[in-house]
Formats: structure tokens, C-alpha cells, sequence
């Protein structure tokens, strides 16, 4: 029974992808794991992999279409014994309708035509399965299925088409239905392989893996619940990448000590006393003035190119945490950055922030310095473009003038959302915040 090739979505939001290049011909052999085709998705070139044997009988989606839309059929794979040209000659009969409108709905008369031949209508396939003809599943599900002694012909296909694909076979298996007859017995009789630990994964199902008196349930609060969320949400639809750089402190350190040295008395207490993290607030704000294209924000249709930076700072609170906003941080000075962060993290602390002061921003900081971490990445926060994660300052070799010195140095890492902030673009604001760190006098005037 031919099989349809469906356009793949290669991420959780795609809708469409350009069909760039196929990377096998009509008439040739196709193996499980085989590469076929490149998809053009956003920036990026993926490659499809086959996940059924046999010969490509019909491409019906050339080199080159823009917008397919997912689970359109883009080709046929014949099985193996099958006429080819058979195959094939319904697809061309149809060809010309699906040349001239190529969108999604297009290739519907394709899939229709054979109806009569029992050709590569997908829809076909359980009712075929039942007959004893080639079942209408994923090479993996067909796997699992002979591994647990599962006749497929009994199983009802949720993937795309009707196809069985693997989670079909679990719920078969959990059910106790769809058993073969009994030489399959033997097959069933091994230990099966423990269910992979994932995301998906029910709760019931996580608790098995562990002793009943091994651990202590706590339930998510509504803070945990919105973190996970949008972490996720973050890394699965924003392409993350990475520029780490070191910048030497001493300077820095040592105008923060005159600095604090100098602060007015007020109420019998400093006015003001920085600290290095209210520094890097300042440095990271008047980079993004010096590099505007990288003070953005991407939507769907639009980048935002903000006019003010507002700097995030991620503040650590029970259960979670949470990003108070310094507003227009490159135009405060130094000690009004850190008598607002103080009062914004007290108050994060207790739990007394307004949503409009944690809420937005242009950016963000993340510090775990304070913790003798050296480095890290973090994740970029939507609707943010960019996040910096601050190592902690240490003292390192490094040459100067061709001779060995030591150095107070800090590694710090710029996440960035690829579709905004391109790699040269990043490298320049990242050499602007150096510049800003390792001159920091800039930052008084």
C-alpha cells in the first residue's frame, strides 16, 4: 500500500514552512532514517528524514514552494513489490490542479483521486490494516508493536492520517488490548523496556519510578506554575544563542570603592552604597543606547525598537523568582539605579511589587556571581530580545604587553533571540558593555 509524505512541523508553532530542496528523485530507493528533503522554516534549513521504506513513486510538491502547510502531502512512497508507474499515474493525472493553486487546499484532489485503487488516500489506512494488507504505521510503532506481541490490524491510528505512531502502541499496551494470537505470547513475555522519562509523562507515571516512601509531594504554586510555562514557552519558540566575554573589574572595583567612599551621610547612613551588579544594570543600559537594533523586541508581523532601556534584573524569592524593571536605566545615575534596586527587591521579597513594575522591559540581567558561579546561560524572558547572565569576578592570568599579570576578570554570557539580534549585532553590543565596564568613568558622565 503507497504511503503519503507529509510536510513535518519541525517546532510546536509551525503552520508553513518552503518546501527548498529535494534531496531524492522519482523512482528512487528510500530506506527508514534516510534524509529526503530540506524545509526552509524562519532562518534556518532542516532536513526531513523518511520514517517509511520503499521507492519514491511521486513528488507532488517541487523544489522551491513556499508556504506549504503542515501535513500537506508533499510525495508517495510505493511499497516494496508495488508498480510504480501505477502509483504514480493518479498523482500526475492531478498534477496541473496542484500546480496552479499551490496552497494548503490544493493538494486535496490529490489525495481523493485514487479512491477507486486504493492509492495514498492516508485515511484508508486503518480499514486496510484490518485486511491483512501492509499496516499504515511508523516504523517505530511497528517495532514496539512485534517487541509486545501487538497485532496492528486491532489498533486505531491518532497520527497524522490514521497513521499508528508510538503512543498508540503505549496506550495499546497500558490497555491490555490489541494482543496477537498466541505465538506473539513468547514475543510479550520479556520485560519491557521502562517508559523514557519526559515532559509528557503523567504524574502516576513519574511516581512509579521512585519508591512510594522515597520522596515528598509539593504541590506547584500559581509562581512555579507561570515559570515553568513561559520557560518553556521560551525555549520552545525562540532560537536561542550565545556570546560570552570576559571583562577585567579592577577598574571598576576600584571607582565603586571611591564611589561609596564618597556617599553622603543621610538619616546617619550612606546615601547610597553600588555594588557591582547596579554597575553592570548601568553598563548594559548605555549599550543598548549605544547599539539601538539591539534594544528590540520581535512580534509575528513587527520588531519593536524601543526607545528607552529597561533593564530587568532577576531577583531570587521564595518558590521561585521573579524580574523587578529599572526603568530607563541608561539616563539614572548610579545611585539612583541602586536605591531602586534595593527598594524593588525588598519589596520582590515580600511579594508587594506592582505587575507594572515587573512587567516589560527591554532586557534583563541575571547574577549568580554572588554565588561563585563562573558562568552560565540564561533564558532569553519574551517579550525580551536579549538576557545577560554575570559569572562571578575572580582573580585570572592574563597578559599585558606581552608580559604575565594577574587581573580581576568577569565572565558574562548574552543570550539572544536569533530573529531579532543576529550574531555581529550581539558581538557589537557585547564589546559596548565591555567597553563600558572596563572604562566605567563612561558611566559618570
Amino acid at each position: 500500500m503507497p504511503t503519503n509524505i507529509l510536510m513535518p512541523a519541525l517546532s510546536p508553532t509551525m503552520e508553513k514552512g518552503n518546501l527548498a530542496k529535494w534531496l531524492k528523485k522519482e523512482g528512487d530507493t528510500i530506506k527508514s532514517g534516510d534524509i529526503i528533503a530540506e524545509i526552509e522554516t524562519d532562518k534556518a534549513t532542516m532536513e526531513v528524514e523518511a520514517v517509511d521504506e520503499g521507492i519514491l513513486a511521486k513528488i507532488l510538491v517541487p523544489d522551491g514552494t513556499a508556504d506549504v502547510a503542515v501535513n500537506e502531502i508533499i510525495g508517495v512512497i510505493a511499497a516494496e513489490g508495488e508498480d510504480v508507474k501505477a502509483v504514480a499515474a493518479p498523482a500526475k493525472a492531478e498534477a496541473p490542479k496542484a500546480e496552479a493553486a499551490p496552497k494548503a487546499a490544493a493538494p486535496a484532489p490529490v489525495a481523493e483521486a485514487p479512491k477507486a485503487s486504493e492509492a495514498p488516500k492516508a485515511a484508508a489506512a486503518p480499514a486496510a490494516s484490518t485486511s491483512g494488507e501492509r499496516p499504515f504505521a511508523s516504523p517505530l510503532a511497528k517495532r514496539l508493536a512485534k517487541e509486545a506481541g501487538l497485532d496492528l490490524a486491532k489498533i486505531q491510528g491518532s497520527g497524522p492520517h490514521g497513521r499508528i505512531v508510538e503512543k498508540d502502541i503505549e496506550a495499546a499496551k497500558a490497555g491490555g488490548t490489541a494482543k496477537a494470537a498466541p505465538p506473539a505470547a513468547p514475543v510479550a513475555a520479556p520485560k519491557p523496556a521502562a517508559a523514557p522519562l519526559a515532559a509528557g509523562m503523567s504524574d502516576e507515571a513519574v511516581k512509579k519510578l521512585f519508591a512510594p516512601d522515597s520522596y515528598e509531594e509539593v504541590p506547584h504554586d500559581g509562581m512555579r506554575k507561570t515559570i515553568a510555562r513561559r520557560l518553556l514557552e521560551s525555549k520552545q519558540t525562540i532560537p536561542h544563542f550565545y556570546l560570552t566575554i570576559d571583562c577585567e573589574l579592577d577598574a571598576l572595583l576600584k571607582l565603586r570603592a571611591e564611589l561609596n567612599a564618597a556617599a553622603p551621610e543621610k538619616d546617619g547612613k550612606p546615601a547610597y552604597k553600588l555594588s557591582v551588579n547596579d554597575m553592570v544594570i548601568k553598563a548594559l543600559a548605555l549599550a543598548l543606547r549605544a547599539v539601538p537594533e539591539a534594544n528590540v523586541s520581535w512580534t509575528e508581523n513587527t520588531m519593536l525598537k524601543h526607545k528607552h532601556a529597561d533593564v530587568g534584573v532577576a531577583v531570587s524569592i521564595p518558590g521561585g523568582l521573579i524580574t523587578p524593571v529599572i526603568r530607563d536605566a541608561c539616563h539614572k545615575t548610579l545611585s539612583q539605579i541602586s536605591n531602586e534596586m534595593k527598594d524593588l527587591a525588598a519589596r520582590a521579597k515580600n511579594r508587594k511589587l506592582k505587575p507594572e513594575e515587573y512587567q516589560g522591559g527591554t532586557t534583563a540581567v541575571s547574577n549568580l556571581g554572588m554565588f561563585g558561579v563562573k558562568d552560565f546561560a540564561a533564558i532569553v524572558n519574551p517579550p525580551h530580545a536579549t538576557i545577560l547572565a554575570v559569572g562571578a569576578g575572580e582573580q585570572r592570568a592574563v597578559v599585558k604587553g606581552g608580559q604575565l599579570a594577574v587581573a580581576t576578570v568577569m565572565s558574562v554570557t548574552l543570550s539572544t533571540d536569533h530573529r531579532a539580534v543576529d550574531g555581529a549585532l550581539g558581538a557589537e553590543l557585547m564589546q559596548a558593555f565591555k567597553g563600558y565596564i572596563e572604562k566605567p568613568m563612561a558611566m559618570l558622565v
